[in-house]
C-alpha cells in the first residue's frame, strides 16, 4: 500500500485545522476525507471506510472520547490518532485507554504527524504476527530466545525489566500509558512509582546515556514510548 492508496478521515470542527491537514497530508500523498462533527464522521465511515482516522476530542455534538468508545465497542479496527491540547494529559490518557493508537498535540508539526500516521499504519499491518527479532539502533531484542543486546554485548535483565521491554517492543513507536503497562506487567493496578523504578533500571542497562534516553522516551504525564524498529 502506497501513500496515494491511503485514505485518512480528519474529524475536527475547526475549518482551519481541517484545511491545514488537508494541504499538509495531501502533499505527503494521502487522500483526505473530512468531517466537522461526530455525526458526519459516522456517516463517512459507513460510506467510504478510511484506512486511518485523525480525531479531535472537542467535537460539538458528541465528544471525541464518546465517539472513540463507540467505534471500539463496534470493533472498528482502524488506527485512530487523537488531536489534543498539550495541557490535557488526563484526556490523552483516557483516549489511549479507550483504544486510540496515538496522539498528537496542538499545535503540531506536519512531519511529526506524518511520522505518527506511518507508525499507526505499520503497527496495524504487523498485528497479525510478531517479528522474532526487534532492532532499533544498537538495541536488539530476540523475542523467542529472550535475549537482549546493546551492540555486541548481551544485557541481563530481571524478569520484570524484560516484561516491560517486551511489551514496549510489541508496540514500538506507540505511546503506552502507565496504567496499560502496569496492568500488563503486574496484572492489576499498581503504584506508578514501581513502574518508574523499573524503567529507570532498564534505561541504566540499555541506554548509553540513561539521563538522555534514545530508546525509551517519556511521554510526560502519560506513559512511555519505545523508538520504532529500523
Amino acid at each position: 500500500m502506497t501513500a496515494t492508496d491511503i485514505k485518512v478521515l480528519v474529524v475536527d470542527d475547526e475549518p482551519a485545522i481541517r484545511r491545514l491537514l488537508r494541504v499538509g497530508l495531501s502533499t505527503e500523498g494521502y487522500a483526505i476525507r473530512e468531517a466537522a462533527t461526530a455525526r458526519e464522521a459516522i456517516e463517512r465511515i459507513a460510506e467510504d471506510l478510511p484506512d486511518l482516522v485523525i480525531l479531535d476530542l472537542g467535537l460539538p455534538d458528541l465528544s471525541g472520547q464518546e465517539l472513540l468508545q463507540k467505534w471500539r465497542a463496534e470493533a472498528l479496527a482502524l488506527p485512530i490518532v487523537i488531536l489534543s491540547s498539550r495541557t490535557d494529559e488526563a484526556g490523552i490518557v483516557e483516549a489511549l485507554e479507550n483504544g486510540a493508537d496515538d496522539y498528537v498535540t496542538k499545535p503540531f508539526g506536519m512531519k511529526e504527524l506524518a511520522a505518527r500516521l506511518r507508525v499507526a499504519l505499520r503497527h496495524k499491518l504487523q498485528q497479525q504476527g510478531e517479528k522474532p527479532i526487534f532492532q532499533t539502533g544498537e538495541l536488539s531484542v530476540d523475542l523467542v530466545k529472550r535475549i537482549v543486546r546493546l551492540g555486541e554485548q548481551e544485557v541481563k535483565l530481571s524478569p520484570k525489566e524484560y516484561d516491560i521491554l517486551r511489551i514496549l517492543v510489541q508496540h514500538a513507536g506507540k505511546v503506552l500509558t502507565h496504567q496499560y503497562l502496569m496492568k500488563q506487567v503486574w496484572g492489576a493496578s499498581a503504584d506508578v512509582q514501581y513502574l518508574r523504578v523499573y524503567v529507570r533500571q532498564l534505561r541504566q542497562k540499555i541506554e548509553r546515556i540513561p539521563d538522555q534516553p534514545q530508546y525509551i522516551t517519556t511521554e510526560t504525564g502519560v506513559g512511555y514510548r519505545l523508538r520504532e524498529a529500523e
